[in-house]
């Protein structure tokens, strides 16, 4: 009903964290959406050490190029 970092993501990577084996300094790749760039989802990237990626302001065909790539990287999490 809503795209609050409490309501979306957060939980998502809560239960990604907890139900994988994930590893310290991972790439996060979103695009720039609110619930992404927000400080609640950044702090929880930092407090399990993940590297946060994102696609550029206005340049949609970055994100696709990324999610092209990670889709290959079994060891890389990648939420959309």
């Amino acid at each position: 009903d809503n795209l609050k970092a409490q309501d979306t993501i957060i939980p998502s990577l809560h239960k990604a964290v907890k139900n994988r084996m994930l590893q310290t300094n991972m790439l996060f790749h979103s695009d720039r959406g609110t619930q992404y760039a927000c400080k609640a989802t950044v702090n929880v990237l930092k407090s399990y050490h993940f590297c946060q990626s994102m696609s550029r302001k206005g340049n949609c065909w970055d994100n696709a190029v990324a999610e092209s790539f990670f889709k290959t990287r079994e060891s890389l999490i990648f939420i959309h």
